[in-house]
C-alpha cells in the first residue's frame, strides 16, 4: 500500500531561459526609480481624482470609459493604504507623504513590463523563430514612449497588456485546436481569451477594436471549421457554442461584473450623481436619498411634488415658477402674455414646489385614503408659494417663438380664459392603469386644449427671466425627446388647505414612509448611457495632435517639468523604432500584394506553408495596427500622442516578421543571409543608442543642460522644454 513511498517523487520543468530574463529585464526596465518624480505627472491628475473617489467610495461618472482601468488604479491605492485624502488640482503639485506613489503606480508598470515576454510569446505561437520572437520583446523593451505609459499611474500600458494578453491566448488555444481540442488547456485559453477581452475593453473602449478583429479572426476560423468533413454535425456544434460562450458570454459578463463592483464600491452620494436621474440619485447614500427615502411612492390628488427634468441638459433643472412676470414686450417687439414666469432653475429652491390638484375639486390635501392619479388622468398643477396655476395658451414662447408661452394664470379680466388642464402620460408605464410613482417614472405633461407639450427648450432667459432656463409647450406632432420628460423627485401629501400652513409646510423637510430601489440593471443601463453620451466640451489643448502626425511622430507631450533643476518627462518614442515600423508595414503590403497578384497567375513564389504564415502574421500585426490607428480619423475628440501605442505595438510585432521573412525567402545563399545578419546587429544596436539617448527624458533623469536639451530634439515640431535663465 505505501510501496509508492519507495520511490522518490520527481518534478521535472521546463524552463525557458529567454522568457526568465526578458521578464527580468522588463521589470528592472520599468519599476528602475519608480516613485521619481514625487509629483503629479500629466494625466494623474486626471485618474488620481477617481481613485480618491473610489477610497472614499464617493460615486463618480468618467465619460471616458468603463470603470475597471480606475478601479485597477485604485486597487493599488489600496494596497499602499492611501485614504483618498490629496487634493489633484494640478500637474506637477509634489506628492505629500500620505500618498503611496508607488503603490498607484506598480500596476500600470507590471503590465507594461509583462508585454516583453508577451510579445516573445506571441511571435513563437505565430511559428517564428525564437530569435525573431526575442527580436520583437527588445523593440518593446526599449520602446521609450512605452515605458514612459507604463512609469506613470495611467493606463495605456494596462490596455496594451490585455490586448497582448487576449492574442496570445487566442494563438495558444488555435494551436491546441489542431491536435487537442476540448481538452483543460484548450479550454483555459480559450476561456481566457474571453476574459482578456472583457478586461480591454473594461479598461477602455479602444480594447473593443481588438476585440472586433479576434471576433472577426475566429469567425474566419469558425467557418473553415464548418467546412471540414472530418468533423460530424454535433461536434461542429459544440465547437461554435464553446467559441461563443468564451468570446461573447463571458466578455459579456464580466463587463457587467465590473460595473456591479463599481456600483457596489461607490455608494456614497457625490458631486457628480447631479447629471444622474432622480431615481439614480435616491440609490445612493446622503445626498438626494437623505431627502426622499422613504417618502411616498404613489402621486396622489393634493401630493406637493417636485418636478425635475429628465434630460439634464444644459444642466439638471427643476420646474420653477416666482411671481415676476414675463415682459408686456420683448427686446424684439414681440409681445407676452405678462403672466407669471415659469422657468426651469438648476437648484433646489421651495418655488420649485407644486401642488397636484383635481380639476373637480377645489381641495388641495390629501384625501384619506389618498386618491392616486394614474396615467391619462387630467390634473391641475398649481404653484405652491404663489397658488397660481399652470397654464399655456397661444403665446409665443420669448425664445422660441413657434412654441407656446408657459406661464402660471393671473386673471387679469381682458378674455384671456384660463387653459390649465393637462393629462398625465407615463412614458415607461407597464399597463395604461399605472399609478403615477415618484422618482421610478417619467411623466410627459400634454395641454388638454392645444396638444402642447411642457418641454425644457434649453435656452437661457434673459436679465429680467434671472438666466433661468425657458419652459415652452411644445406640439406633440413634433415628436418625442427627453426634454419632455419630467420625474417627480421630492414628494410629500399636503396636510394644509391654508396658505400659510401651506408656505411653512412646504419650506420644511420632506417625510417618508416608503423607500425606492433601483435593480442592478437598471442602475447599470442608465450609467452606460451617461457614459457613451456624457461628452465634457473638448477644447483644444497645447499638446492635442492628430492622427496623421503620430506615424512619423511630429509631436511630442511635455508631461513634467521640474521648476528648479530643469528636468522633465516627456512622452516621446524611440526615433528608429517608429521609422523601423513604418517601412516594414509598406514592405509587408508591397510584398503581400506582391505575391497576391503572382498567385493569380499561378506563379507561387514562397511555400504554401511560408504563405499562409505571412498572410496570418500579417493579418494579426497590420489587422491589430490598422484597426487601432484608423478609426481615430473618424472620431470628434481631443486626441493625442499615446493614442496610438496599441496601433503602435503591433506594428512593432510585425517589424521581426518582416525581417525574418526577408532573411528566409530573399537571402538565398549565405553571404547574403551574414551580411544581413550583420546589417541586423547594428540596426539593433542603433535602437539600444536612440533608447539611452533619451532615457533622461523617458525616466526624467539624470537632469540634462540647455544645449544637452537642444541636441535632442530632433524634430524642431518637438516641444523640448528649455529654462532661460
Amino acid at each position: 500500500m505505501l510501496g509508492f513511498l519507495k520511490q522518490p517523487v520527481v518534478v521535472t520543468a521546463e524552463i525557458n531561459v529567454n522568457l526568465v530574463a526578458l521578464t527580468v529585464m522588463g521589470l528592472v526596465n520599468r519599476l528602475w526609480a519608480l516613485s521619481y518624480p514625487r509629483a503629479v505627472v500629466f494625466d494623474e491628475v486626471y485618474y488620481g481624482q477617481f481613485v480618491s473617489l473610489y477610497m472614499k467610495r464617493i460615486f463618480f461618472v468618467d465619460d471616458s470609459g468603463p470603470p475597471f482601468g480606475h478601479m485597477l488604479l485604485a486597487f493599488g491605492g489600496y494596497l499602499g493604504g492611501f485614504d483618498g485624502n490629496f487634493l489633484w488640482n494640478r500637474i506637477g503639485a509634489e506628492y505629500n507623504m500620505n500618498v503611496p506613489i508607488w503603490s498607484l503606480r506598480l500596476l500600470p508598470a507590471l503590465t507594461g513590463a509583462l508585454c516583453v515576454p508577451l510579445a516573445y510569446q506571441i511571435l513563437v505561437e505565430l511559428h517564428f523563430s525564437h530569435c525573431a520572437a526575442f527580436g520583437a520583446a527588445l523593440l518593446i523593451l526599449f520602446e521609450n514612449s512605452l515605458i514612459t505609459q507604463s512609469r506613470l499611474m495611467l493606463l495605456e500600458s494596462v490596455l496594451i497588456f490585455f490586448i497582448l494578453l487576449a492574442i496570445l491566448s487566442y494563438l495558444k488555444f488555435y494551436n491546441l485546436q489542431k491536435c487537442s481540442p476540448f481538452t483543460a488547456g484548450w479550454w483555459f485559453w480559450l476561456l481566457l481569451t474571453g476574459v482578456a477581452c472583457s478586461c480591454a475593453v473594461g479598461v477602455k473602449y479602444m480594447g473593443l477594436f481588438t476585440y472586433m478583429l479576434l471576433l472577426a479572426i475566429a469567425g474566419v476560423h469558425s467557418w473553415h471549421l464548418i467546412g471540414d468533413q472530418t468533423l460530424s454535425n454535433v461536434s461542429v456544434l459544440c465547437h461554435l457554442l464553446a467559441r461563443g460562450l468564451a468570446l461573447v458570454v463571458v466578455p459579456v459578463a464580466m463587463y457587467l461584473f465590473f460595473f456591479y463592483v463599481h456600483l457596489t464600491l461607490l455608494y456614497r452620494s457625490g458631486p457628480h450623481d447631479q447629471i444622474m436621474t432622480s431615481a439614480f440619485q435616491a440609490s445612493l447614500e446622503g445626498g438626494l436619498a437623505r431627502i426622499t427615502h422613504g417618502q411616498p411612492l404613489e402621486v396622489a390628488y393634493g401630493s406637493q411634488i417636485t418636478l425635475r427634468n429628465v434630460l439634464g441638459k444644459p444642466m439638471p433643472c427643476w420646474l420653477h415658477s416666482h411671481k415676476s412676470t414675463y415682459p408686456i414686450r420683448y427686446e424684439n417687439g414681440r409681445g407676452s402674455s405678462h403672466q407669471q414666469q415659469v422657468t426651469c432653475y438648476p437648484f433646489k429652491d421651495v418655488n420649485n414646489w407644486w401642488i397636484v390638484k383635481d380639476p373637480g375639486m377645489q381641495q388641495l390635501v390629501v384625501s384619506n385614503p389618498p386618491r392616486p392619479v394614474r396615467h391619462g388622468h387630467i390634473v391641475q398643477l398649481v404653484h405652491g408659494i404663489t397658488t397660481r396655476y399652470l397654464n399655456t395658451h397661444d403665446v409665443a414662447a420669448p425664445l422660441s417663438p413657434h412654441s407656446q408661452e408657459i406661464s402660471c394664470y393671473i386673471d387679469y379680466n381682458i378674455s384671456m380664459p384660463a387653459q390649465n388642464l393637462w393629462r398625465v402620460e407615463i412614458v415607461n408605464r407597464e399597463l395604461d392603469t399605472d399609478v403615477w410613482k415618484t422618482i421610478l417614472f417619467e411623466v410627459r405633461f400634454v395641454h388638454v386644449n392645444t396638444s402642447a407639450v411642457l418641454k425644457l427648450s434649453g435656452a437661457s432667459l434673459p436679465e429680467w427671466g434671472y438666466r433661468q432656463l425657458e419652459i415652452i409647450g411644445e406640439k406633440l406632432s413634433k415628436g418625442y425627446h427627453q426634454s419632455m420628460l419630467w420625474n417627480v423627485e421630492e414628494h410629500r401629501y399636503g396636510k394644509s388647505q391654508e396658505q400659510k400652513e401651506r408656505e411653512v409646510e412646504l419650506h420644511s423637510p420632506t417625510q417618508a414612509d416608503i423607500s425606492k430601489n433601483l435593480s442592478f440593471m437598471a442602475r447599470f443601463t442608465e450609467l452606460q448611457w451617461k457614459i457613451l453620451t456624457l461628452k465634457n466640451e473638448d477644447t483644444e489643448h497645447k499638446y492635442s495632435s492628430s492622427p496623421l502626425d503620430w506615424i512619423t511622430m511630429d509631436t511630442n507631450i511635455a508631461y513634467w517639468f521640474h521648476p528648479i533643476s530643469g528636468a522633465q518627462i516627456h512622452l516621446i518614442g524611440n526615433v528608429l523604432t517608429w521609422a523601423s515600423a513604418n517601412v516594414a508595414t509598406l514592405v509587408y503590403v508591397c510584398l503581400f500584394l506582391w505575391y497576391l497578384l503572382r498567385r493569380r497567375r499561378k506563379i507561387c513564389d514562397i511555400p504554401e506553408d511560408a504563405w499562409r504564415l505571412w498572410v496570418s502574421a500579417g493579418g494579426l500585426c497590420v489587422g491589430g495596427w490598422a484597426v487601432n490607428y484608423l478609426p481615430f480619423f473618424m472620431m470628434e475628440k481631443t486626441l493625442f500622442l499615446y493614442h496610438y501605442l496599441p496601433a503602435l505595438t503591433f506594428q512593432i510585432l510585425l517589424i521581426p516578421v518582416v525581417l525574418q521573412h526577408l532573411t528566409d525567402h530573399l537571402c538565398r545563399s549565405q553571404l547574403p543571409k551574414n551580411a544581413f545578419s550583420a546589417l541586423m546587429v547594428a540596426w539593433f544596436s542603433s535602437i539600444y543608442l536612440v533608447y539611452r539617448t533619451f532615457s533622461p527624458l523617458t525616466y526624467g533623469e539624470p537632469t540634462l543642460s540647455a544645449a544637452e536639451l537642444r541636441a535632442l530634439r530632433w524634430k524642431d515640431s518637438w516641444d523640448i522644454l528649455i529654462r532661460k535663465h
